[in-house]
């Protein structure tokens, strides 16, 4: 049996899609153990004299950044689709442990908002997340813009 074949469960029939058997999931780190992490590193004298020269690069706006190179290097960003982080706990979500900042496809979600609309399905790939979990986020968004617009129906 592949390694591939062990992923997927028995119970999931044939019409189970491979990518999903095989899709990795994100990785959160706290707040504590990225300051642990920082505090060897520098302990250890292996802090990269460029990690803080790239701040000064940094795009302010969308218009410093809509023409730059891509993928975005930046993940810092709020907009960048790598990482995520959670404003009351500080804690950070890689949403691609396996990848690297350039192995993905889009870095960036205004990027994906200025082509237009697009799929659950496309949503979920760049996300890395699953159709019926996009589904679920969009209509909890749609609601809350209801309850602030005033709308009463469902």
């Amino acid at each position: 049996m592949s390694k591939l074949e062990e992923k997927i469960p028995a119970e999931a029939g044939p019409g189970v899609a491979v990518e999903s058997a095989v899709r990795s999931r994100s990785k959160t780190m706290s707040r504590k153990e990225m300051a642990r992490d920082l505090r060897k590193r520098r302990e250890a004298g292996l802090l990269d004299p460029e990690e803080s020269a790239l701040d000064d690069d940094r795009p302010r706006s969308r218009a410093d950044c809509a023409d730059a190179p891509r993928p975005c290097l930046f993940v810092s960003c709020k907009h960048h689709l790598y990482l995520d982080v959670n404003p009351e706990t500080g804690s950070v979500k890689l949403n691609f442990p396996d990848k690297e900042v350039w192995e993905l496809e889009e870095t960036c979600a205004l990027d994906v908002a200025d082509r237009g609309g697009i799929t659950l399905e496309e949503v979920g790939v760049i996300m890395n997340l699953t159709r019926e979990r996009i589904r679920q986020v969009e209509s909890r968004g749609l609601h809350k813009l209801r309850v602030v617009a005033g709308d009463d129906f469902d």
